[in-house]
């Protein structure tokens, strides 16, 4: 009864491939299960890598239009493509070497998310521990974000609001950005999940050379055979509501057979290529269901047949051209991100040798103050490079952060989300010179900062790190740093657009630096009103003061006014001039008028400002107090 129950399991999912079950057509679009990760050893044999190639030309308009560090070794660059018209997210994980050898360039090796990419992050860094996989392999990891149903190239067709044209972008306008600005040489590779690994043979296929090594961890690896481009539909639908046929038009459309790897098969000739995929079967990563040979993940089952069989069919058409791939076929295993995982991590050595990298870390030491200072913090594991010089003193790579040392300041560790902060203000030659304190928890409890030579960085889970320096600093260390009435700083030193002074973002605020005024900070309702009035470019001007806590109220002062605050009233701001001076002399808030009650609003010939008690006009036969 079991065999029979499995003969005819096998056969149901089978049978998506020719296009007669549609159920298993729908379970292609549910691979992105949440799974924790896991990893095992294994061997592959290494292939040899085909011939470098040269860089695509720069494309005009494409620009990095913002950055982020999450560390000093994993940054997000949003990247302006001109083909989709709006702005993509890459995060890059750096090589090993990046800050030892600041003149060395790096392999790239792209890494593809699944069917339901998310537009935040990728699914390998939510589901995998590829950040701490990389952190001792000397390649740039290139992580595209976004591109839910995308299969990675050009769609024929908008659809769902976003002009997906990712081949164009990947290839074309990307690379001149990577290799131009972030020291990524021109020697390539790419891998991925499910759709990922569809796309990369597809990639690779149809720009021959571009790519060093390719793989496919369970990617469906024939879109145009009869019943696929129906199966593709479904899942799309199913991901996103997309409708393939904006991709690649109707079933009979040739752009179809145009990106099917299987048809490309002969294009991947001298490259290094990777294939794996489980069959379905329960297996050690997977929970068992009360169905015997049949795992829970219902979808993951069919998914991975479906992969299994169009991977081999894609080997055997390799292997009939003669073309050289490693085929892993996986005695079991179902369609999730832990064996994609693993299959990452097998592949690795085959990965290094094809971009021209040792598999393996060299051996470091550690010695002297460095040495002494990581004996003690075994949280900073294993080095990852040998002590290396930076400006005006040395420093050392740990898996859990660095240590950076000058004769002046010291050995003192920064890591983790500050590292990147950091490495944003220009490290140990930038502004904020080098750290004289490890990393510390704050007094509320709630964040940790380092000190640094010129600054501070503050970091929390839910503001970031950012460092505070300067005037700002003394303002806001005045005030009770973070336990102050404006919290944590959420964002980092900007210029103001005028050009003239400078503001950096908190929890409840904000604070403003001109030559002129000093830092001085705008908070709650005062900082709402101050908005609404175009801020330091309106007729207010750069704040003179903080804000003053008055009986019933406070009140910032600004260069062309003041802005007051009662808890009944709300915010009103009163420009510098005849009203302002007439409301002086009934002694202000204090006085017969209270506090304002409106913002200065003109009246036929003149102004008015209306006030708890009564107004003010301001004409051309006077000023009167009513």
């Amino acid at each position: 009864m079991v065999v029979s129950i499995w003969r005819q399991m096998r056969t149901y999912v089978f049978a998506c491939v020719t296009g007669l079950v549609v159920v298993v057509m729908a379970a292609f679009g549910l691979h992105a299960v949440g799974v924790h990760p896991a990893s095992s050893p294994g061997h592959v044999s290494p292939v040899l890598a085909a011939d470098q190639t040269a860089a695509p030309a720069p494309v005009p308009g494409v620009k990095v239009t913002n950055a982020f560090w999450y560390s000093d070794r994993r940054v997000a660059l949003w990247v302006h493509s001109p083909a989709m018209g709006t702005d993509i997210q890459v995060q890059i994980l750096l090589a090993r070497d990046w800050n030892s050898d600041p003149k060395a360039t790096f392999p790239q090796l792209y890494t593809l998310d699944g069917l339901r990419a998310q537009d935040d992050q990728s699914g390998w860094t939510i589901n995998t521990d590829i950040e701490n996989f990389y952190k001792d392999k000397n390649v740039n990891v290139v992580l595209p974000i976004g591109g839910e149903s995308s299969f990675y190239t050009d769609w024929q067709k908008p659809d769902n609001g976003k002009n997906y044209q990712w081949e164009t972008f990947l290839t074309k306008e990307l690379p001149p950005v990577l290799q131009g600005q972030w020291r990524s040489s021109d020697v390539r590779g790419v891998q991925g999940i499910s759709m990922g690994g569809s796309a990369a043979m597809m990639l690779a296929a149809r720009n021959p050379g571009f790519f060093k090594f390719v793989a496919s961890y369970s990617g469906i690896l024939q879109l145009s055979s009869f019943g696929m481009p129906q199966a593709v539909q479904f899942a799309m639908n199913d991901a996103g509501g997309y409708d393939s046929a904006k991709m690649f038009g109707p079933p009979t459309d040739p752009a179809w057979k145009a990106h099917d790897p299987y048809l490309l098969a002969a294009k991947l000739k001298g490259t290094s290529l990777y294939i794996s995929s489980g069959n379905g079967l329960p297996g050690q990563y997977d929970t068992p269901s009360d169905i015997p040979y049949l795992a829970t993940n219902y979808a993951g089952v069919g998914l991975e047949v479906l992969s299994r069989v169009t991977s081999q069919q894609f080997a055997t058409k390799l292997n009939q051209l003669g073309i050289a791939a490693q085929a892993i076929y996986r005695a079991s295993g179902t369609h999730t991100w832990e064996y994609w995982q693993f299959e990452m991590k097998q592949a690795w050595p085959q990965a290094a040798s094809a971009l021209g990298v040792a598999a393996d870390k060299p051996s470091c030491g550690i010695g002297g103050p460095i040495g002494a200072l990581a004996k003690a913090h075994s949280e900073l594991a294993e080095c990852l490079t040998p002590e290396y010089a930076v400006p005006g003193g040395r420093a050392q790579d740990f898996r859990g952060g660095r240590i950076i040392y000058s004769q002046a300041s010291g050995a003192h560790i920064v890591g983790g989300a500050i590292g990147g902060a950091y490495v944003a203000a220009g490290g140990p030659g930038g502004s904020l010179g080098f750290p004289v304190s490890n990393e510390t928890v704050t007094p509320d409890g709630k964040g940790r900062f380092n000190k640094f030579q010129n600054g501070y960085i503050y970091w929390t889970a839910t503001t970031g790190a950012h460092a505070v320096t300067g005037q700002i600093l003394d303002s806001w260390g005045k005030a009770g740093y973070e336990r102050g009435p404006l919290g944590y700083p959420t964002g980092d030193v900007i210029g103001t657009p005028n050009g003239k002074g400078q503001v950096q973002g908190f929890q409840i605020g904000a604070y403003w630096w001109n030559a002129a005024n000093g830092a001085n900070s705008v908070q709650g309702k005062i900082l709402d009103k101050y908005a609404s009035l175009d801020y330091e470019a309106g007729w207010l001007g750069f704040p003179t003061s903080s804000e003053i806590a008055l009986r019933g109220g406070a009140f910032n002062s600004f260069g062309g006014g003041n802005i007051y605050w009662t808890p009944t009233g709300g915010a009103f701001a009163i420009p510098a001039g005849p009203i302002f001076d007439a409301w002086g002399q009934t002694g202000y808030e204090n006085g017969k008028l209270g506090y304002p009650i409106s913002d200065q609003v003109q009246i036929p010939g003149g102004f008015r400002v209306n006030f708890q008690h009564g107004s003010i006009e301001s004409t051309g036969t006077g000023v009167v107090v009513r």
